[in-house]
């Protein structure tokens, strides 16, 4: 018996879940990992060009369908006048101009006589090219993969190697002021589509030589460009490794974006907080920069992706510490009383109203009792119903063109709750509940975290209309145990709370800053000498 119990809690299995330890360390590579690296070389040595020109050009034409694929761009000319060459390139991707006058023009011009085959990659690189970004490359899968990121192929007749030029000059939408994260006193750029732009707008916050953006792959067919962008020396080596694996188990032909990356790597599908920031705001993701935290950036989407978090970074505003002391832990004791009216308001009510009504006072008792004398749902599925109301208004304001969307959002809340009352199917007091719900959940700045509150918020109203404050005691216990357990990326959601921590984050009290020039440069290079 006292086995069965045992297997069936599992009480003597090992701790398997990620967390994250300052003294914890990349590690080496195991046996089967060193294997699995030789195969990989094996592979990639199987898989490179031939010196025979007109084999590298089928080869490119098959695996492009060039019958029927007419953008890709197939352009035979003579290095120098008499070594045979290829510029491979995507019409729409790469720029038709920097291939005329950067390629084509010095290829014509430049002297190979006496130049081997074999080395003309590396004479018409240094000696003619006037390209800034270059790379060589004998892989087929590097060629392929550069070709259709808008870059270049030149390709030689009797060498294995080839030229991959960044000549990608496709149209990108121009950074714009933040949709979603509107501020008042912080900057007014967001990110934009173009990865390589949002690369740029961090590396203009943060100018520094350890500022490191390391470009990724992702798995599957598609190859999405991903970036993990960290300050080393002050990232935890053990996170970032962890990320790392996480983001290489991916092998997927679907359009990635940061919330599907989150998806993918995420450690609780069923946990309805999110597990990663996501901002499109650059000053945001770099703050985050600073303080240890990797910042994640998909190809073809506006917004980066920040790990790990805790619950006071989904409550934190990016122009917090943009006010002065007073004035900001004003505006955060608002967020956190919007917050939890918005969470546990309308459940409240109900356990009131329904189990007891001795709480409340002979006049609020009276008014509840009239507003309700013609309505014929029950309490608690009118309060449902409206809180289902709100999010289908607010759907519908989120999902159609700007100015339509905020009409909708004010004339349907109007129309629908005045007609609503009218016809006896709510009441005014439940109507005034859901109105102050519906104004504490945007007080909640991020949009992820509004969802969550609006899950748990219809989970406490259940168990308010069964067990009254009883079962909202219960249910809230129950929610603060699993969120407590929780870790992002092997950090709890509760910290520095629960656990109790050095660093405490501005959750309840906005602190004054202090003027620490230079400490971290000091503690990065103590940590190197240790």
């Amino acid at each position: 018996m006292r086995n069965a119990i045992r297997n069936l809690f599992q009480f003597d299995a090992p701790y398997r879940q990620f967390e994250l330890k300052e003294t914890e360390s990349e590690g080496t590579p195991s046996f089967f990992a060193r294997r699995k690296e030789k195969r990989a070389k094996v592979r990639e040595a199987q898989g490179r060009i031939e010196k025979n020109l007109d084999a590298n050009r089928k080869w490119l034409a098959a695996r492009f369908s060039a019958k029927v694929n007419t953008d890709l761009i197939l352009r035979p000319f003579l290095l120098g006048g008499t070594a045979r060459a290829l510029a491979a390139s995507m019409n729409g991707m790469a720029d038709d101009k920097q291939i005329a006058d950067f390629i084509l023009r010095p290829a014509f011009a430049v002297r190979v006589d006496g130049v081997s085959r074999t080395d003309l990659p590396t004479y018409f690189c240094e000696h003619a090219l006037s390209m800034h970004e270059t790379e060589l490359s004998d892989s087929r899968d590097a060629i392929v993969q550069a070709i259709a990121e808008g870059r270049t192929a030149i390709l030689f007749d009797g060498a294995k190697q080839a030229i991959l030029c960044d000549t990608r000059g496709f149209v990108s939408r121009p950074v714009s002021e933040p949709q979603n994260e509107m501020t008042i006193m912080g900057p007014k750029e967001a990110f934009t589509e173009n990865i390589r732009t949002n690369v740029t707008l961090l590396r203009r916050i943060l100018k520094r030589p350890d500022f490191v953006c390391e470009f990724r792959d992702s798995g599957g067919t598609n190859r999405t460009k991903l970036v993990l962008a960290y300050l080393d020396g002050t990232v935890n080596p053990a996170l970032l490794s962890e990320v790392k694996r996480r983001l290489d188990a991916i092998s997927t032909d679907m359009r990635l974006t940061v919330g599907r990356v989150e998806q993918l790597i995420e450690d609780y599908t069923y946990l309805p907080l999110p597990q990663m920031l996501k901002t499109e705001r650059p000053d945001r993701a770099a703050s985050a920069v600073l303080d240890g935290r990797i910042a994640l950036l998909v190809e073809g989407c506006p917004q980066a992706g920040v790990l790990p978090i805790t619950i006071g970074t989904l409550l934190a505003s990016g122009e917090d510490m943009d006010m002065r002391q007073p004035v900001g832990t004003i505006v955060q004791a608002i967020r956190m009383i919007g917050a939890l009216l918005s969470t546990y308001l309308p459940a409240y009510f109900l356990a009131l109203a329904l189990h007891h009504p001795g709480q409340l006072s002979g006049e609020i008792l009276e008014t509840v009792i009239a507003s309700r004398a013609m309505v014929f749902l029950p309490l608690w599925m009118e309060m449902i119903f409206l809180l289902l109301v709100f999010q289908l208004v607010r759907e519908a304001g989120l999902r159609v063109p700007g100015s339509i969307g905020h009409a909708i959002g004010i004339i349907g809340g109007l129309l629908l709750g005045q007609a609503a009352v009218s016809a006896n199917i709510v009441s005014t007091v439940v109507l005034i509940i859901v109105a102050l719900t519906g104004l504490g959940n945007f007080a909640i700045p991020d949009y992820s975290a509004q969802i969550a509150a609006a899950y748990y918020r219809v989970l406490l109203c259940i168990a308010a209309t069964f067990a009254g404050l009883l079962g909202i005691t219960v249910t809230g216990l129950c929610a603060t145990a699993v969120m407590c357990s929780a870790k992002s990326f092997g950090v709890p959601f509760f910290a520095p709370f629960s656990p109790v921590t050095r660093h405490a984050e501005h959750l309840l009290f906005r602190t004054r800053l202090k003027n620490r020039a230079g400490a971290s440069d000091r503690w990065n290079a103590k940590r190197r000498r240790a």
